[in-house]
């Protein structure tokens, strides 16, 4: 019985990791959905670089304005791991302040840059934002010494976050220290190591989220 559930188990880790390759595959852009594993030789992003499908070789005609909008958009909602309604959320907010503020972009970036989840990838953590989005749900985290297992929640400029005492001895999470000394942490994030503690020393930046996409087409997107 415990095989059987453990062969489940497994069949639904490798179904999940296709669907993340699939998702690469159709929007025709490493995402890095699955962390480490997508700099392997055999990612399917290199092994078969086209949309999935019998007919995904056979694609030659170019997509409408709406269909490039539209993929430029889900590859940024899939780059944070977030489901539509809530990116929706975080573009509307940011259209109804457009033509108050100067950079709508850079507000933009600096909101899903600073979800709870997204700085504990960048930390380096974690080797993809799905993983952190799990970690923080299971309440390993606390920012200013409280505990916080919500993905969305924003972090600001002298905020610490830090992992649970108790999750120090966690399997997942003892090689961390020797994983941060070989990690460079964007310029808006102060790692102590040896604290296993991450500071916000500034706010994010359009130059290092590295983005896949272009923004401006994804407000026009949500302007129709």
């Amino acid at each position: 019985m415990v095989a059987g559930r453990q062969k489940s188990g497994e069949f639904k880790s490798l179904k999940m990791r296709d669907k993340k390759c699939k998702i690469c595959r159709r929007l025709g852009v490493k995402l890095f959905l699955k962390g480490e594993r997508c700099l392997s030789p055999k990612c399917p992003m290199i092994t078969k670089p086209y949309a999935p499908g019998e007919k995904g070789k056979k694609r030659t005609r170019p997509p409408s304005e709406y269909g490039k909008e539209l993929r430029e958009k889900q590859k940024l909602k899939n780059w944070y791991n977030l489901k539509e309604r809530q990116f929706r959320k975080y573009v509307k907010e940011v259209l109804e302040k457009r033509g108050k503020v100067e950079d709508a972009g850079a507000l933009l970036i600096r909101k899903l840059e600073s979800r709870l989840d997204n700085v504990v990838f960048r930390m380096g953590f974690t080797p993809s934002r799905v993983q952190a989005r799990q970690i923080v749900n299971h309440g390993h985290f606390l920012v200013n010494g409280k505990k916080v297992n919500i993905p969305s929640y924003q972090v600001k400029k002298g905020d610490k976050i830090s992992l649970q005492p108790s999750s120090h001895k966690k399997v997942m999470f003892q090689n961390l220290p020797t994983i941060l000394k070989k990690y460079q942490a964007p310029s808006w994030i102060k790692v102590n190591i040896e604290k296993l503690e991450g500071e916000i020393v500034g706010q994010p930046n359009l130059e290092e989220a590295g983005l896949p996409a272009e923004i401006s087409t994804i407000f026009e997107f949500y302007s129709r």
